[in-house]
């Protein structure tokens, strides 16, 4: 059973950074990519980044190119979330997600594996 671990989230000011972990469990080039996704309280799961896990590209959400950065560590089977200037808006829980087969990274119900989550509030 491949387990995804989260680490990294908590409280943060408006204007701050936080650096989210994520722990793949399985050796990440039985993956195809990796991803995070985040829900904010009455609104649905959506997409925030990607990356896969051979070549590392990456793919974002629009509205958050600029300010987060997706990165991984295959040798540690590692996903990370650099987030910076951040919004009260962005105040959610972030959960990573494993994807094994080849296809779209930003469509999250096909993503295989998910992490149990991570708050991240930001106070304004």
């Amino acid at each position: 059973q491949v387990q995804l671990v989260e680490s990294g989230g908590g409280l943060v000011q408006a204007g701050g950074s936080l650096r989210l972990s994520c722990a793949v469990s399985a050796r990440t080039f039985s993956m195809y990519a990796g991803g995070w996704f985040r829900q904010a309280p009455g609104k649905e799961r959506e997409f925030v980044a990607a990356i896969t896990w051979s070549t590392g590209r990456t793919s974002y959400a629009d509205s958050l190119k600029g300010r987060f950065t997706i990165s991984r560590d295959n040798a540690e089977n590692t996903v990370f979330l650099q987030m910076n200037s951040l919004k009260p808006e962005d105040t959610a829980v972030y959960y990573c997600g494993a994807r094994r087969n080849f296809g779209s990274i930003q469509y999250g119900p096909g993503y295989d594996y998910w992490g149990q989550g991570t708050q991240v509030t930001v106070s304004s």
